[in-house]
């Protein structure tokens, strides 16, 4: 982790094509979290790459909302072959595939919203689920768009914050650890 931490800053001009790229690499399934990614490209541009802090914030937004689009699409052309793989299976059993297609249904826009805010891979499998459901779209897009753009801004501005005060907060968790 130091050592790519070190490359973003020695390629600080690159690193927001490279959080985008990680980020979409995300949307295939591949087992990174786009939580630790945020962190990470927010402390990095408080701290290290101020310069870079909206080129850091863009390619988050821009990353995870087309990474929400390639799980989308992999739900929607895999459809029900998907539960012939057992991570999946496990992860999303067919009867909570229908719970959560019955609550997108019902709910729609609180569904994403709410979804984008549970990490660890269960983001992604909200939006394979709403592809696998045959979900519009036009309508999958913009219901998105707004819960990624509150959920992107909100997180990136949280631990944005808390890297420019990671100096107080430090002596804080100093004097607690003591």
């Amino acid at each position: 982790m130091h050592e790519f931490i070190e490359f973003i800053i020695s390629h600080g001009a690159y690193a927001p094509w490279t959080i985008f790229g990680i980020i979409l690499l995300a949307g295939f399934n591949i087992p990174i979290s786009i939580d630790i990614v945020i962190v990470l490209s927010a402390f990095l541009a408080a701290t290290h790459l101020p310069e870079h802090a909206f080129s850091f914030y863009l390619s988050i937004l821009f990353g995870c909302y087309f990474s929400a689009m390639i799980a989308y699409w992999i739900g929607r052309t895999l459809g029900t072959k998907l539960f012939k793989i057992s991570w999946f299976s496990k992860l999303i059993p067919p009867e909570r595939f229908k719970k959560v297609s019955h609550f997108y249904e019902k709910y729609g826009l609180i569904t994403l919203i709410v979804g984008r805010f549970i990490p660890f891979g269960i983001r992604n499998c909200i939006f394979m689920t709403t592809g696998m459901s045959k979900v519009n779209f036009g309508k999958f897009i913009l219901r998105d768009a707004i819960a990624c753009l509150l959920w992107s801004s909100l997180c990136f501005y949280a631990f944005y914050t808390l890297g420019l005060n990671y100096q107080v907060l430090m002596a804080h968790v100093k004097v607690i650890n003591l």
